[in-house]
């Protein structure tokens, strides 16, 4: 199948005071005012078309958009009629539904706005903190849960005294209103009304961001922004527009990725959502690959690990490779560079299937962007490129001062927040004097000299250290390095050397890697260690040494912790990203015996 994409076109403008204006040479399309738009025009186009799904037994509950269109206003109704608004939102802690994604349509409806957090936030008792953050910080009059029995601990907390609880199946629990009393609507409130009122600059939804340095803030998305991205989206990627997208999807609605990115690329284009209830962890991802095997998705959406479980299992079964790729356009990652083997296992297996390959790409954008910003939206043959700039978007490069061909990014455009909830000190930090997002991400041009080629990302400012020499090292991009030296050993890693004379780096293992390897290490305090273990460690990161100079990359020490990240305590967000300063500085000691050579625990080469 010929993909129909759009070529890269791109404008790159110096400016007086040295930076660079990157934008497309794309006109934007015009923008939908509300998603209420896009979901009354699909309930009148096409009723009948499934536009949800979820599992149901050995196969699927669906909901039409038609249906969609009748619940959403009834359920906006029950709102109106209990005083929500803008200043009083639902707060969501479980994970993607049906009933989470009508109660958050019926929230745009009617003017209010929905705070998804991470269930994990809910289920696990030591992330209750994050939990009661969200509380405070955003002050919903209204919680849901899909199951009152299985979130009991989290419904009764303190913090939620006062709120109405809402679950889809409340159980025994007669303080929690079922989901089923919201659909009966409200026939006292006019709900047309209520909807008129509902404007571009609605605010529909509170994302929280990582809380990888710091306390997770308020990011207040409106309907402006997630209608403009989809233009956006649709201006990079026509395709979309030319035949009723479908998705099977994971990727949890609390992050902008899969809750604004990919749920409203369906909604905006009257296509499927098939709720995937499997993720790339091993306890689950076997419903991943059950439910891919049911559904041909036109677009396949993962972060790089899933792509990774999917192939494996793609190489495995033949019937799964030819339903996955019978109708597939695209294949989008993000979160971080595909490997390239996984890429190129990917091409060969749908070269194999349909004798073509999908596009393959990726994006870059944040909470506060809603999200795409930059996209690679041409065929290319390799990975890591995030692209040219979205239509409408405005990209200002500012050159570094040791590297002139690496640029702090900052963005301009309509896909922007405009500000952070209740943190007006936040926001004055985070807009530059012309207005322009600092986003704290460093980008490098894929080819310098021709901006059509696109950026390439180049690790968070904000992660950069210099060694006692004054040397710089560019966090991020050798963290990624490193992922790949160590490979399968490595859940996650963290690179260490602030105001030392060496770079270093914490291990998080992959214990299911490590022992069918044969490796038997013990605890020593925190660390773990085996002769045979930290001599593959060693001998990994000899053979790097050879092939990379200089002490800005010379990785010279390692140490394995015993223990895996906690959520709770903040070393982990929701998305499953480290906070490094969390980690470094909970576990100290164990930073300072990685500078121990005497620790019989320490790697070094």
């Amino acid at each position: 199948m010929d993909q129909k994409y759009r070529p890269h076109s791109a404008r790159l403008t110096p400016r007086a005071d040295g930076s660079l204006l990157y934008t497309s040479g794309h006109e934007m399309s015009p923008v939908a005012a509300t998603t209420g738009e896009w979901l009354h025009r699909w309930a009148d186009e096409a009723p009948l078309r499934t536009f949800l799904a979820e599992r149901y037994g050995a196969g699927w509950h669906e909901v039409s958009y038609g249906q969609a269109l009748e619940q959403v206003r009834a359920i906006g109704q029950a709102l109106v009629a209990r005083g929500l608004g803008e200043e009083t939102p639902v707060l969501v802690m479980s994970g993607n539904g049906v009933d989470h994604a009508l109660l958050a349509l019926a929230g745009q409806y009617v003017g209010v706005p929905v705070v998804p957090v991470a269930e994990q936030y809910a289920l696990i008792h030591g992330a209750h903190g994050r939990l009661r953050h969200a509380i405070e910080l955003t002050r919903p009059k209204m919680a849901y849960v899909v199951d009152a029995d299985q979130y009991a601990e989290a419904l009764a907390l303190e913090a939620l005294d006062g709120i109405e609880l809402v679950a889809s199946r409340p159980g025994k629990n007669a303080s929690v209103t079922p989901f089923a009393e919201l659909l009966r609507g409200d026939a006292t409130v006019d709900v047309d009304a209520a909807h008129a009122k509902v404007g571009p600059d609605s605010v529909v939804k509170i994302l929280l961001t990582s809380g990888s340095t710091s306390a997770p803030k308020g990011v207040p998305t409106t309907h402006r922004m997630m209608c403009a991205n989809q233009a956006q989206i649709a201006d990079a990627l026509p395709f979309l527009t030319d035949r009723p997208p479908v998705l099977v999807d994971w990727l949890p609605w609390n992050h902008v990725f899969g809750g604004s990115h990919n749920f409203n690329i369906v909604l905006a284009n009257g296509g499927t959502l098939y709720i995937d209830d499997g993720k790339p962890v091993p306890a689950l991802i076997n419903r991943t690959l059950e439910n891919l095997s049911m559904v041909s998705p036109t677009a396949s959406f993962n972060v790089p690990v899933g792509f990774a479980q999917v192939l494996d299992a793609l190489k495995k079964d033949e019937a799964l490779r030819r339903t996955y790729f019978k109708e597939l356009d695209m294949i989008f990652y993000a979160g971080a560079s595909l490997p390239q083997d996984v890429w190129q296992g990917l091409e060969a297996l749908a070269r194999e299937v349909r004798g073509a390959v999908p596009l393959m790409n990726s994006s870059w954008g944040l909470t506060e962007t809603a999200p795409a910003t930059l996209i690679q939206h041409q065929p290319t043959d390799r990975s890591g490129i995030v692209g040219v700039p979205m239509t409408g978007t405005e990209i200002k490069l500012i050159p570094g001062e040791d590297d002139p061909d690496r640029y702090e990014v900052r963005a301009r455009g309509p896909n922007l927040f405009t500000g952070y909830l209740n943190d007006a000190e936040k926001t004055a930090e985070a807009f530059d004097e012309e207005g322009f997002f600092r986003t704290g991400d460093a980008m490098k041009f894929v080819v310098p000299g021709q901006p059509g080629m696109g950026l390439k990302f180049d690790g968070r400012i904000s992660e950069d250290f210099k060694l006692l020499t004054g040397t710089w090292v560019r966090a991020a991009q050798l963290r990624l390095d490193m992922l790949v030296q160590i490979g399968p050993l490595a859940q996650d890693i963290v690179v260490t050397g602030a105001d030392r004379r060496q770079i270093g780096i914490l291990i998080f293992p992959n214990m299911a890697e490590i022992e069918k390897e044969g490796f038997s290490p013990e605890n020593l305090d925190g660390a773990l260690s085996c002769r045979m273990l930290k001599g593959e460690i060693a001998r990994r990161l000899a053979e790097r040494a050879r092939e990379v100079s200089g002490s800005s990359s010379h990785v010279g020490r390692a140490l394995v912790l015993a223990e895996p990240p906690d959520m709770g305590a903040g070393e982990m967000t929701a998305k499953g990203n480290l906070n490094y300063r969390k980690v470094l500085d909970r576990r100290k000691a164990l930073l300072d015996r990685l500078y121990d050579d005497a620790d019989p625990a320490t790697i070094t080469i």
